[in-house]
């Protein structure tokens, strides 16, 4: 094999994927050209919950210590601020083909920038407004920002998740190579990821 695709289901509100995308693009830079990545949603919380409280979610945020601890991750700092708690995932997933449908560069800028705001800067990335600051901050042109709200959007984020639990991806991340349906769950540490490559590649 000369060149190998992953698919990978991944939700912006799990640190772990936060981790699994640090990650998984050191891999497809490492083998530029050889390993390809195609994102795909998994909605951890797929509607919103209005009983979580703002004071249990900052105490839910000290858990993002155990992935910050690991080697090859994200930045990550527990919830300070009034912001949130986050509604539930499908916002960002939108925002974010809305940015794929302006190029992969687009998609990849957004999707960097919306798990750094959450991780790192403790922004919620399920309200409009922040969603529309990130957008200009990943240097998107702000008057495209409106393709957000294409319903196609949500149909395809809806039909991913379904063909990931479907396919028994029962946690995030979870990565499989196109053409077969067994997923591997979990953010792994990049040296797997490397073994995997080679191993798919004949290196």
């Amino acid at each position: 094999m000369t060149e190998v695709r992953w698919i990978v289901y991944s939700d912006y509100l799990c640190p772990w994927c936060y981790n699994g995308m640090v990650r998984l693009r050191a891999i497809e830079e490492e083998f530029a050209g050889r390993v390809h990545l195609e994102w795909r949603s998994f909605l951890l919380r797929p509607e919103p919950d209005p009983r979580r409280s703002l004071e249990a979610f900052r105490s839910y945020t000290r858990t993002w210590l155990r992935p910050a601890a690991e080697s090859d991750a994200g930045e990550f700092r527990v919830w300070q601020g009034d912001a949130g708690p986050p509604s539930h995932s499908i916002p960002p997933h939108l925002a974010a083909k809305a940015a794929r449908s302006l190029g992969e560069a687009s998609f990849r800028a957004l999707q960097e920038r919306i798990f750094r705001a959450y991780f790192a800067e403790n922004r919620d990335v399920t309200d409009p407004a922040t969603l529309a600051a990130l957008w200009a901050e990943a240097g998107l042109p702000a008057g495209e920002f409106a393709r957000t709200a294409d319903p196609r959007w949500l149909h395809d984020t809806l039909a991913e998740y379904e063909e990931a639990v479907r396919l028994g991806a029962g946690g995030v991340p979870s990565v499989r190579v196109e053409g077969d349906d067994a997923c591997v769950t979990g953010a792994y540490p990049i040296d797997m990821y490397r073994r995997w490559a080679r191993k798919l590649l004949g290196d």
